[in-house]
């Protein structure tokens, strides 16, 4: 039997969806299960704190509720997906600058790294930057523990990064003007 083209079109969606879901790298960052005291004893339920990120300069971060852990991580991750950033990166490796936010009672500073550092962060940040596609950077988490906070706080800092480009074009310069004697290769 022949398919119909709108069969056709289907599967060749679903196959570039598939692609696509293939292309983000999940990380689940924490779930915490919750209790409710009901008539009949103990309700429980998960939540799930997930991480997506393509490893090019994107990622988002989303929280998902229910009854069944999958669920809840499904939740999550369809909330990070729709939630992406785009952070521009210096040669695909590291921030273009040292940046510090906060989020709640969590606080963190980034610090760009030269090549071959590494990434020196700990929890959910080393997930976040993993996500990213970054390979050198130093990050401190001070202040709050709480997973949440820690990447609230992340994601406010890596919204404010900004590239020299970015800078250039938004005072009218040239990215020379605005890098100045670091572009030259001199000590700034």
């Amino acid at each position: 039997m022949a398919r119909s083209q709108s069969e056709r079109r289907g599967r060749g969606e679903s196959e570039r969806q598939a692609r696509e879901e293939s292309d983000f790298a999940e990380r689940l960052v924490s779930i915490n299960r919750v209790a409710k005291v009901v008539k009949g004893g103990r309700r429980f339920g998960f939540a799930a704190l997930v991480v997506v990120g393509d490893r090019k300069g994107r990622v988002g971060y989303g929280a998902g509720k229910a009854r069944e852990v999958p669920e809840a991580i499904r939740k999550a991750t369809e909330q990070a997906r729709r939630g992406m950033i785009r952070v521009p990166l210096r040669e695909g490796r590291t921030l273009h600058h040292d940046i510090e936010a906060s989020y709640g009672a969590g606080r963190i500073i980034l610090r760009a790294a030269l090549p071959g550092t590494g990434i020196i962060a700990g929890g959910p940040l080393r997930a976040i930057f993993e996500a990213l596609g970054v390979h050198d950077i130093v990050a401190k988490s001070l202040g709050s523990s709480n997973p949440h906070n820690m990447i609230k706080a992340t994601f406010r800092a890596l919204s404010g990064v900004s590239s020299p480009r970015a800078v250039a074009a938004r005072r009218g310069k040239k990215v020379s003007e605005i890098l100045g004697g670091a572009a030259r290769g001199e000590a700034a």
